[in-house]
Parts: C-alpha cells; sequence; structure tokens
C-alpha cells in the first residue's frame, strides 16, 4: 500500500484523538472524575503518538539512497517503540494521579452525563482502533498496528473508568474510582511493554514468521527434482519489508547462464509467496564442491588449502 493510502489512515486516528479530548475533558469538567481526567491526558499522549507516527511512516516510505542502501523501512520500529514509552508515561500518570484520591476521596457530579460523553468518546477510539489494527495487520505496518493497540487501550482504559464511576454511584464507595483507575494503568503498562519489546526484536533484526519462513522452505525443498539443494538460508524482517537469502547448491557442470537463470526462478517465485514487498538474495554455488558447505553462516567462512 503507498504512503498515501496509508497515511490516510493515520488522519483519521488524529481526528479522532481531537473528538476525544474534547469530549472526555467535558466529561472531567462535569464530574470531577480523577478517573476521567487521567483518560484525558491519555488521549492528549494519543495525538502526540500519532503526530509521531506519520512522521516515521513518510521516513519509512522514503526510498533507498546512497546512504541508506537497504531503505528506510526500520524507522517505523522507532514509531512502535515511541509509542511503547508514551503509552507507560500515560499508565505511571494515571497512578500517580490516582494516589492522592485513595488518600481523600472526592466525590462526583453529574454522573450521568459525563458517563455519556465518556463513552461515546471509547465507541470513536474502539472503531478508529479497530480499523488501523486491521489494516496494519494486513499490510503489514507495524506503524499502523501500533497506533491502532495505542487507541485500543485507550478504550480499555475508559471501559475501566466508566465501570468504576457507575460502581460509585450505586454503592457511594468514591474510593473505587481511583482504585479502577490504577488497575486500568497496570494493563496499560502490559501493552506498552509489549509495543517496547517487539520494536526492539526488530530493530535486532528478528527472523521472519515461522509460516512465512515455512513457505519459503517448502519450495526451497520442491528444487531437489532439479538438481537445486540450498544452504545458509537467513532471514530478518524490517518494517514491512522482508529480507531473505539463500545459497543454490546446483551441478558444477552447469553453465554460469543456467545457474544465473535459475536463481532469477528463484529470487521471483520466492517474491511472488509474499503481497508486502520482499528483496530476496541468493548466491550460486557447485554441490560438488566441499568448500561450499562450510560457507552457510553470515561471517563467510573460507577453507585454507595447502597449495
Amino acid at each position: 500500500m503507498k504512503l498515501t493510502s496509508l497515511a490516510k489512515f493515520l488522519y483519521l486516528s488524529i481526528a479522532a484523538a481531537i473528538v476525544t479530548i474534547i469530549l472526555k475533558f467535558y466529561a472531567y469538567h462535569l464530574t470531577g472524575s480523577m478517573g476521567l481526567l487521567s483518560d484525558a491526558l491519555e488521549s492528549f499522549v494519543n495525538l502526540f503518538a500519532v503526530l509521531f507516527a506519520l512522521l516515521m511512516l513518510r521516513i519509512s516510505q522514503k526510498p533507498a539512497d546512497e546512504d541508506h542502501l537497504f531503505g528506510h523501512s526500520k524507522a517505523e520500529y522507532f514509531s512502535s517503540a515511541a509509542e511503547g514509552a508514551l503509552i507507560l508515561i500515560a499508565a505511571f500518570s494515571i497512578i500517580r494521579s490516582a494516589i492522592p484520591r485513595i488518600i481523600e476521596p472526592a466525590p462526583l457530579e453529574n454522573i450521568n452525563v459525563g458517563l455519556l460523553f465518556s463513552l461515546l468518546a471509547s465507541v470513536v477510539n474502539l472503531v478508529v482502533g479497530s480499523v488501523l489494527i486491521g489494516i496494519g495487520k494486513n499490510r503489514k505496518s507495524l506503524v499502523l498496528e501500533a497506533d491502532g493497540r495505542h487507541l485500543m487501550t485507550d478504550v480499555w482504559t475508559s471501559g475501566g473508568v466508566i465501570v468504576g464511576i457507575l460502581l460509585v454511584k450505586f454503592t457511594g464507595w468514591i474510593i473505587i474510582d481511583p482504585i479502577i483507575a490504577i488497575l486500568v494503568a497496570l494493563n496499560i503498562i502490559y501493552v506498552g511493554y509489549k509495543l517496547i519489546s517487539r520494536s526492539a526484536s526488530g530493530l535486532m533484526d528478528a527472523t521472519i514468521p515461522e509460516a512465512d519462513l515455512e513457505k519459503v522452505t517448502l519450495y526451497l525443498d520442491s528444487l531437489k527434482v532439479h538438481e537445486i539443494e540450498y544452504h545458509s538460508l537467513m532471514t530478518r524482517v524490517a518494517g514491512q519489508r522482508k529480507f531473505i537469502s539463500m545459497h543454490l547448491l546446483v551441478p558444477g557442470d552447469w553453465s554460469v547462464k543456467q545457474g544465473h537463470d535459475w536463481a532469477d526462478i528463484v529470487e521471483e517465485t520466492i517474491i511472488g509467496l509474499f503481497d508486502e514487498p520482499v528483496t530476496v538474495s541468493t548466491h550460486i554455488e557447485p554441490v560438488e564442491d566441499p568448500a561450499s558447505m562450510e560457507d552457510i553462516g553470515i561471517d563467510r567462512t573460507m577453507l585454507r588449502q595447502n597449495p
């Protein structure tokens, strides 16, 4: 999917953040609920996060250049990590704001109207968050998926706050409001940790998912009928793009052109197995040469032979 198509979903997220900020702050103004105030503050984090995500998306879609020959797709991981960090900041802010209300509980006002505005904000985030997660998974965009999950944590926050306020209304225990806010914050911390962990894995050149690797190996195994074997299969993921490299072992009496033609076929076939961008690199070696079997890792091993 092109940048303009991906960006329009982030613009949708920006609009959702602005709408929910207005709704939540008005709900806090009506009720005086610390939970609703914390919920509103988190929406500010959402707005900042999606603006940063849009910037990183633009960078990640830039074509390869002289200084970045493998492209800029890893920029998406910075966005995801930043959103995870912002989620953690929002969660600890909620806890910090809720603790004083546990010590000195305060009554809530205009509960019914305040809950209505909070509920409307939650519906907005739920719809937009679901759209972003779905598009992000479908198009393998970590930026969109991370932003969608950020919005879904906002929905959890709002849901917990709403439940807490309802309990306050029906039981009169006003201390429930800050306690619920803290419990929801703990869940948000877990979500933020997962986002940061996923980004770190990507920056460390994690391999492609197991299901994708299986597709590649099944095809490569099928090449044995053409007298072609393989080894040194290495993969990594960088944002939306996958990188796959391998050594193809072919009969030593093949011509250079014959080996090159088969390498082209293998590369094009593997690229066709995926919907997202894939870069495939092959290296031809003679299957009869024992030295070929030593050349199987990221650091090339050269056999020293006596003259």
